[in-house]
């Protein structure tokens, strides 16, 4: 979104062109160091009105931002409609604009995992077919929209990420974190863990938590608001009795990437820092069963390691001896865009415009 914002601002100025831009903050992630933290450290506006999203079920959420969001699209009457993503935002947004027929443009489209018990995965399906421009960000995502019927209307425009890992990333930005747990210029590992495959499965969550403890180096866990509600009090007490593992309050978005650049091994579950690991060329270990970032999976930088601990371990233990070998296979950045993603989905929105008029 930050790569999008900055981006409109410099096709106005090269244009010499007038292009309102307004961002609707949904406060799905109400907690500051999960929301604030973004706009201030990116230099975003801070979004006006935010919708109170209250915490409960997917359905309960995504209902509650789907009647607010519809309310404010009916008063400020876009000409457009940009979501990102696969959130329960993503979707909320995506019915109500379409509901509304306000032209509506999904940003990271195609992607699938073929996993439909992740929620993120019905949101990616719906929010693509009720779409009117879709933005694939790699020539697998582009594809699949083509399988579904829906390349008529789709791009090939590249990841945004990569144009925000490219133009935030500082070899010279210190880590407050690493300074704290005494971890600069040591070997660690960069642990996450927040999607409800793993936190609502005990089964999973459990034999994850095991794996932890028996990790050959040390870990920097900054807690997911979700994972940190779920091991109550006793729970982090019984990770942080490990004197290797390191619980940190979750950390902005500059702070992750020096986090991430540095790490000798990221474990996450996460979709967007499986990307930001390829991109820095840090190995990475999936905690799921598939990804939709297969391009990730090139040459080993991302292995699926599920929830088994044995696995992970496995998978930890390899990851490590590929960096101590200081091996380095070559990245495909270009089927990631390159880094000008911004530019080519503002292009192609803006001729998308022109045909609706």
């Amino acid at each position: 979104m930050a790569m999008m914002f900055h981006g409109i601002e410099a096709y106005k100025a090269r244009n010499h062109c007038s292009i309102d831009h307004a961002i609707l903050h949904t406060g799905q992630h109400y907690d500051p160091l999960m929301s604030d933290i973004f706009f201030e450290e990116l230099g975003l506006a801070m979004p006006h009105p935010i919708i109170g999203t209250s915490s409960g079920t997917p359905g309960v959420q995504t209902a509650a931002m789907l009647a607010s969001i519809e309310v404010e699209l009916m008063r400020e009457t876009p000409d457009l409609v940009l979501i990102y993503g696969d959130t329960n935002s993503t979707l909320a947004a995506a019915l109500a604009a379409s509901k509304l027929h306000i032209p509506l443009v999904h940003i990271e489209a195609g992607l699938r995992s073929f996993n439909r018990e992740m929620q993120e995965e019905i949101n990616r399906i719906v929010s693509d077919h009720v779409s009117d421009l879709l933005l694939a960000p790699t020539a697998a995502s582009m594809e699949q929209l083509r399988v579904e019927g829906l390349s008529g209307r789709a791009a090939l425009v590249g990841d945004l990420m990569l144009d925000a890992v490219a133009h935030y990333t500082s070899s010279d930005r210190t880590s407050a974190v690493l300074d704290k747990q005494g971890l600069v210029g040591k070997s660690y590992a960069l642990v996450t863990m927040h999607r409800a495959e793993n936190t609502d499965s005990f089964k999973r969550l459990t034999a994850i938590l095991s794996s932890l403890a028996k990790f050959p180096i040390p870990i920097v866990l900054p807690l997911h608001p979700r994972l940190s509600r779920l091991l109550g009090v006793e729970g982090r007490r019984m990770l942080a009795s490990h004197d290797h593992i390191h619980l940190v309050e979750p950390v902005g978005y500059l702070e992750m990437l020096v986090l991430e650049q540095r790490a000798d091994v990221i474990v996450t579950d996460s979709g967007g820092m499986q990307k930001e690991a390829y991109f820095l060329g840090t190995p990475c270990v999936t905690l799921r069963d598939e990804t939709e970032w297969t391009e990730t999976l090139h040459d080993d930088w991302n292995v699926l390691a599920g929830s088994e601990s044995e696995t992970i371990l496995r998978a930890v233990r390899h990851a490590l001896e590929r960096s101590s070998r200081a091996v380095e296979q070559p990245r495909n950045l270009a089927a990631f865009g390159g880094g000008q993603a911004a530019a080519h989905c503002i292009d192609e929105i803006m001729k998308f415009m022109e045909k609706k008029k």
